[in-house]
């Protein structure tokens, strides 16, 4: 079974809507979300983007924001993270032998190096979601063999 770990800053709005987005499209899958920030740890997601997610039938109202650590490149297969500045903070976190695969979610639509814009400075909850969603699909089918 795939683990895959999705990263955002705070894992409020971001990383754990595509947490259950990818859940609900692959159950098969082992799939958590984590921040590179500390901000809001056993927080749930951010009200406005848990709403808009609702609409689309996903349920984040159980999923709690945690850390991202440098054990999860030994408890994952591929760690996607939401923007370069995310990545950055991941593979700064790297172990010198971890061989995990970081990459951006964007990357398996073929907008590499474009991020998945923070809904909760932009506030296009809806956006966020198409493009999730659109990443997702992406990501799933490159999985498929």
């Amino acid at each position: 079974m795939q683990r895959i770990l999705f990263v955002c800053l705070g894992n409020i709005c971001r990383s754990p809507t595509a947490e259950a987005v990818t859940r609900a499209k692959a159950p098969h899958l082992s799939i958590d979300s984590a921040g590179t920030a500390s901000y809001h740890v056993g927080s749930p997601p951010y009200g406005a983007m848990q709403a808009a997610a609702k609409l689309r039938g996903y349920d984040l109202a159980p999923l709690r924001a945690r850390q991202f650590k440098p054990s999860d490149f030994n408890n994952f297969d591929v760690i996607v993270a939401m923007d370069s500045e995310n990545l950055s903070d991941i593979e700064a976190q790297r172990p010198a032998d971890s061989h995990t695969p970081v990459v951006l979610f964007t990357d398996h639509i073929g907008e590499d190096g474009t991020p998945v814009p923070d809904p909760y400075y932009t506030r296009d909850f809806d956006g966020c979601l198409d493009l999730i969603e659109r990443c997702a699909d992406g990501l799933i089918k490159g999985l498929t063999p």
